[in-house]
């Protein structure tokens, strides 16, 4: 049962486990030449290790705005996001959302988001080498994550020699290359045919739930909505019923 105080809505996290990450009456507000634009609205939720949060809502519903509050790439109107060490992401200054985003958060995109010019190899070690982290380890890390999705034998390929899902898979093993206990995706398989996505949105399960991450997930494709452990949907910036 969710309990409402003022205007904070508090959701309890799914099976009862604590949250690592927590959105407290979210708002944000843009301004555009025509006004003020409330892209999110009061948005409160937990996120818990280990389970699959997925968000989804028509398109302008928030969805990716809320992601980025989460993932420390854009900062609240009002409300806050904490973390389960107590700190405020939302209040710490840039510096140190820069060390979280580095050291717990990765990161998925839509469009892949990888250098062209860098192999797979090259790109997942990108997160590493801004954590200036050895050489050796950085080579092993590399090697243990590129495994874990199936992309050892691509490992010097370019993405214009790799199809859309191994891009996508080189981007997945980019987010968890620094070991992160935070996973966020917008749109994983928005660009995927049905086929891939399925396999993508295997791999995101699979990997939430082994290496006991937190994740949250932006998508319309119903079948990874099927296999959440909850269900966030927004409608006009707002959180509507309860996953």
């Amino acid at each position: 049962m969710s309990t409402t105080t003022g205007e904070r809505t508090a959701y309890p996290p799914p099976g009862g486990r604590p949250a690592v990450l927590r959105a407290e009456a979210l708002h944000r507000t843009f301004g555009t030449g025509a006004g003020e634009v409330h892209a999110l609205a009061g948005v409160s939720l937990d996120v818990p290790a280990g389970q699959l949060t997925v968000v989804r809502g028509p398109s302008g519903s928030g969805k990716t705005t809320l992601l980025n509050l989460l993932g420390g790439l854009d900062r609240p109107t009002g409300g806050r996001v904490l973390l389960d060490d107590g700190r405020v992401l939302s209040e710490l200054p840039e510096k140190d959302v820069l060390a979280v985003r580095r050291e717990r958060i990765g990161y998925v995109f839509q469009s892949f988001g990888l250098v062209p010019v860098l192999s797979a190899a090259e790109n997942v070690e990108v997160p590493l080498r801004l954590r200036r982290v050895p050489v050796a380890e950085r080579a092993e890390r590399v090697a243990r994550v590129l495994e874990l999705v199936g992309l050892t034998r691509h490992a010097k390929q370019r993405p214009y020699e790799l199809s859309g899902g191994q891009q996508q898979r080189v981007g997945i093993a980019r987010a968890l290359v620094g070991d992160p206990d935070i996973l966020i995706a917008d749109e994983p398989t928005g660009q995927l045919d049905s086929e891939t996505a399925a396999t993508i949105m295997d791999l995101l399960v699979a990997l939430t739930h082994e290496r006991d991450i937190a994740s949250v997930v932006a998508t319309h494709d119903p079948v990874l909505m099927s296999r959440a452990d909850q269900v966030v949907e927004l409608h006009d910036g707002r959180r509507v019923g309860r996953g």
